[in-house]
């Protein structure tokens, strides 16, 4: 039997995040991809929706021996969903995961940004294993574009940020700039 995996749509893209073994570029249907606002933090988490007709690129990575405490720990704000039958990658089945924001921590609040140093994870994330049409893919099937953005490059407030290249900042900042023009 194999081990467990997880589905990974927002920083757990970016492998520079952790050190899960066998990821690789998978495919969630019947999910859609927020920026949900929360009663723990002040800022924006990314979180997922069922949605019939969504469809999701991010990475499957093993959880080796079941063990989930660390992953639970990093995504404590988050519960584990059964999405086995919804994902599609190269590589063995296996039982899989989605984390998704804890309905009780959801909340509607107007002022919790979009941290930029998250958002950089992120999309360097999708540049890595998906090239530009991933970061484009990523931008398009995410709600929530409109809440504000914190930009906390200079001082990053997200502890798991990472060093964007000149290009990566820049394909960041245009399509950021483009989902802006559309939320308005």
């Amino acid at each position: 039997m194999s081990d467990p995996a997880f589905f990974g749509y927002g920083s757990l893209v970016n492998l520079a995040t952790h050190q899960y073994t066998d990821p690789r570029p998978a495919t969630l249907r019947g999910w859609r991809r927020v920026w949900q606002r929360t009663s723990l933090r002040k800022v924006a988490y990314l979180s997922v929706q069922p949605e019939k007709a969504g469809i999701l690129l991010g990475v499957v990575a093993q959880v080796p021996e079941a063990d989930w405490a660390a992953l639970d720990l990093r995504e404590a704000a988050y519960h584990r969903h059964d999405i086995t039958d919804d994902l599609m990658h190269e590589g063995p089945k296996a039982p899989t995961a989605v984390y998704q924001v804890r309905p009780e921590y959801c909340a509607a609040a107007d002022d919790q940004p979009i941290l930029l140093s998250y958002l950089d994870v992120v999309v360097q994330g999708y540049l890595q294993l998906y090239g530009t049409a991933g970061v484009a893919h990523f931008f398009e099937t995410t709600g929530g574009w409109d809440a504000r953005v914190l930009d906390d490059r200079a001082d990053p407030i997200y502890p798991r940020h990472q060093r964007l290249s000149p290009m990566e900042r820049d394909l960041v900042d245009q399509h950021l700039a483009a989902m802006m023009q559309q939320a308005e």
